[in-house]
C-alpha cells in the first residue's frame, strides 16, 4: 500500500481552496491567496479534475512537477480547470452547483527504467502508478485515476498515455520515449459543495 504523505485533513483544505479559487474567480475575477502555512507553501505537483455530478468530465489541468507551492498549485490548477482546458468552454457560475471538484496531490515523477522495452508494462501498477510520456515536443500525462476508472491493464494504460501525447499508441516501445511516473493522493467532494473524502485506487491483482 502506497505511504500517505496528506492526512485527510490536508485533501479537505486542497478541495475546498480549489472550489473557493474558481468560484471567487469566475463571479468576480478574484484569485484567491493561500492562507495555509505547513506543506501547503512545500513546492508540490497538483492536478484539478472537475466533473459532472452525472459523471462527465468538465475540465482536468494541472502540474505534474513541482513548480509552484502547493497552496498556489491548487488555486492555480483549479481556475486553470475551470476555465482553460481547451476541450471545454469556460464553467459559468450556475454550474458550479452542479460540479464535483477532484483534486490529485501528487509526487514527484520519476523515470522508469527497464532493460527491455517490452518489460515496461512489468514495472507500471494499476492503481498506485499516474503516467508520463515525453518524445521531442510531444507530451502526455494520464492520473492514475484514469487506468481504474477505465479498467486499464498497464500496457493499455502505456499506449492510453502514448496517445494523450500525440503520438503512436506504442510508442512506449520507443527508446527515445521517455515514460515517467507519478503517484497522486486524490480527494473529491461527494457531491457539489459535499463532504470531502479520499479516493482509494485500488490495484491490480496480479
Amino acid at each position: 500500500m502506497m505511504g500517505q504523505e496528506y492526512t485527510d485533513e490536508d485533501g479537505e483544505i486542497a478541495t475546498k481552496m480549489a472550489r473557493r479559487a474558481i468560484e471567487e474567480y469566475i463571479d468576480i475575477k478574484l484569485i484567491v491567496k493561500n492562507s495555509y502555512g505547513g506543506k501547503f507553501v512545500e513546492k508540490r505537483g497538483v492536478f484539478t479534475t472537475l466533473t459532472t455530478s452525472s459523471g462527465e468530465l468538465r475540465g482536468c489541468i494541472g502540474f505534474p512537477e513541482p513548480v509552484y507551492p502547493l497552496g498556489e498549485a491548487v488555486i492555480r490548477s483549479a481556475i486553470a480547470a475551470a476555465v482553460n482546458d481547451p476541450r471545454f468552454p469556460p464553467v459559468t457560475k450556475e454550474e458550479m452547483d452542479d460540479i464535483i471538484v477532484e483534486v490529485s496531490l501528487l509526487s514527484k515523477p520519476a523515470a522508469v527504467t527497464v532493460k527491455n522495452r517490452k518489460d515496461l508494462p512489468l514495472a507500471i501498477k494499476v492503481g498506485r502508478d499516474g503516467l508520463i510520456a515525453e518524445r521531442g515536443a510531444y507530451s502526455g500525462l494520464l492520473l492514475p485515476q484514469v487506468a481504474v476508472d477505465e479498467k486499464m491493464d498497464p500496457t493499455a494504460f502505456l499506449n492510453a498515455v502514448c496517445w494523450k501525447a500525440g503520438m503512436e499508441p506504442d510508442c512506449w516501445k520507443d527508446s527515445d520515449t521517455s515514460i515517467t511516473t507519478f503517484t497522486a493522493e486524490v480527494f473529491y467532494e461527494v457531491e457539489p459543495r459535499g463532504p470531502v473524502f479520499r479516493k482509494m485506487l485500488k490495484a491490480e491483482k496480479k
